[in-house]
């Protein structure tokens, strides 16, 4: 490789390499990057500190399903004992799941939890 090393005063300052080796370089760093993630991803996943989205629930809120609703499904809940396991009557899990209603922070927030998912994943998102 061709480099050429610029010194200031006897101590290495700067390299420079053909634009080449620098875009070699580069593409590099950021595959070594996309490896680290996806080791910190796949660890997190051993230790249970993550879930991948499960393609049933990604397809039902693609085709228009509301997210609770795909995950109360995904999980195996009826509205009864989802809305039980919340503190909220049936009535008003129905509205959430068809959009009629917007529920509080404090009551999604309890959904999520029941759900086993993050607030995030629950949320509709403001167009």
């Amino acid at each position: 490789m061709n480099v050429q090393i610029i010194k200031q005063g006897n101590k290495p300052e700067w390299a420079v390499v053909p634009y080449e080796t620098y875009l070699q370089l580069v593409e590099q760093a950021e595959m070594l990057q996309d490896v680290r993630d996806y080791d910190s991803a796949k660890v997190a996943l051993e230790r249970g500190k993550d879930e991948l989205i499960p393609s049933d629930v990604i397809y039902a809120i693609l085709d228009g399903e509301n997210s609770i609703k795909a995950w109360r499904e995904y999980r195996g809940f009826s509205q009864q004992e989802t809305a039980e396991k919340a503190g909220i009557s049936v009535p008003y899990l129905s509205q959430l799941e068809k959009n009629k209603r917007k529920g509080s922070l404090d009551v999604l927030t309890v959904i999520a939890r029941v759900l086993s998912v993050s607030l995030e994943q629950i949320v509709p998102l403001q167009a």
